[in-house]
C-alpha cells in the first residue's frame, strides 16, 4: 500500500498491471480454513480449535507476502495516481463494507430490544406461553434457562476505553498533519502513541471479559443480551486489533525511509480505518452500556 507517481526520481508507468499472484487463491483457502474451523469449534468438534488455527496462521502468512509485495512495488516506483486512486476506492469499500458489517450487530440489538422483547411480553405470549416473562432489558429468556448474571456498566472499563479511543484519534491526526509537513520524527513519535493507546485498549478490554465472565456470570450463552453484548464489543476489539497492527506497520516503514509528504497513502488507508472504529466504539458506548 502506499501509491506514488514516482520513487526516488523513477518515474511510474501509466497504468500497473501486477503479474499473475497465487495470494488471492492461498487467502480465500486460509479463509475457508478460518471459517470451517470456527463452525466446528463452536459445534464442540476437537478438530475445529486446530483448523481455526491453521487458518488464522494461514492467513498472516498470505497477507505478510501479499503486502510485501505491495510494498515492493510501491517503493519501486511502480504505482502512478491511476493506481493510488484504484487504492482509495478499494479502502472506501472495505471501509462501507465494515460499516454494514456492524450495521447487522446494531440491528440485531435493536431488534432483541425494541421488537421482540415487548412482543413475547404481550397479553396473549406472556399469559398463555410464558407466565413469568418479563418484558425488560435484559432479561433471563421466555424459559429461564438463562443463569443469573449482571450487566455490564459504563463506568469504569468502558469509559476508560473511551478515552483511549479518542486520545487516539487526537494523536493519529497530529501524526498525520506531521507526515503531510515532512516532520517524520514528529510522524513517528505521535504514531507510535497511537499505536501503544490501542494496545492498552486491547488490554482493558481483555480485562473486562475476565472481570464479566468471572464476576458477573455474564458469558456469550447469557441470552440475546450476552450474545450480542459479546458480538458487538468482540468484534470491535477484533478491529482494534487489526487497525494497531497496520498502523505498526505503517511506523515500521515510516522508519524505514518510506512515504514522503505528498505520497503515504498506506499511512492514509490506516487511519481512515482506525477513525472508522472510533466512531464504531462511541455507538457500542452509548448503546451497549449507556441505554
Amino acid at each position: 500500500m502506499g501509491a506514488s507517481h514516482s520513487v526516488k526520481g523513477k518515474e511510474a508507468p501509466y497504468y500497473f498491471v501486477p503479474s499473475p499472484s497465487m495470494h488471492p487463491v492461498l487467502a480465500a483457502i486460509t479463509l475457508l480454513a478460518f471459517a470451517i474451523g470456527a463452525v466446528l469449534w463452536v459445534n464442540a468438534s476437537a478438530i475445529g480449535p486446530w483448523l481455526f488455527a491453521a487458518g488464522v496462521v494461514g492467513l498472516i502468512g498470505v497477507l505478510y507476502f501479499w503486502f510485501g509485495d505491495a510494498i515492493a512495488e510501491s517503493e519501486g516506483g511502480l504505482y502512478s495516481k491511476r493506481v493510488d486512486v484504484s487504492f482509495r476506492w478499494s479502502m472506501s469499500w472495505f471501509i462501507f463494507s465494515e460499516v454494514m458489517f456492524f450495521a447487522a450487530f446494531f440491528g440485531a440489538l435493536f431488534y432483541a430490544r425494541t421488537i421482540t422483547t415487548p412482543w413475547l411480553g404481550d397479553f396473549d405470549h406472556r399469559f398463555a406461553l410464558w407466565p413469568d416473562y418479563l418484558a425488560s432489558w435484559p432479561n433471563l429468556g421466555p424459559a429461564g434457562i438463562v443463569d443469573q448474571f449482571a450487566t455490564v456498566g459504563p463506568f469504569w472499563l468502558p469509559t476508560i476505553n473511551t478515552a483511549l479511543l479518542l486520545t487516539s484519534g487526537v494523536t493519529l491526526t497530529i501524526a498525520h498533519h506531521a507526515i503531510r509537513e515532512d516532520h517524520r520524527t514528529k510522524t513517528a513519535i505521535w504514531l507510535a502513541a497511537t499505536v501503544i493507546l490501542g494496545a492498552i485498549f486491547i488490554v482493558v478490554q481483555a480485562y473486562e471479559y475476565h472481570h464479566a465472565y468471572t464476576e458477573l456470570n455474564l458469558k456469550l450463552t447469557s441470552g440475546v443480551y450476552g450474545s450480542t453484548f459479546f458480538l458487538l464489543t468482540g468484534f470491535h476489539g477484533l478491529h482494534v486489533t487489526i487497525g494497531a497492527i497496520m498502523l505498526f506497520v505503517v511506523l515500521i516503514r515510516l522508519l524505514k525511509g518510506h512515504f514522503t509528504k505528498d505520497n503515504h497513502f498506506a499511512f492514509e488507508g490506516a487511519a481512515w480505518y482506525w477513525h472508522f472504529v472510533d466512531v464504531v466504539w462511541l455507538g457500542l458506548y452509548i448503546f451497549v452500556y449507556w441505554v
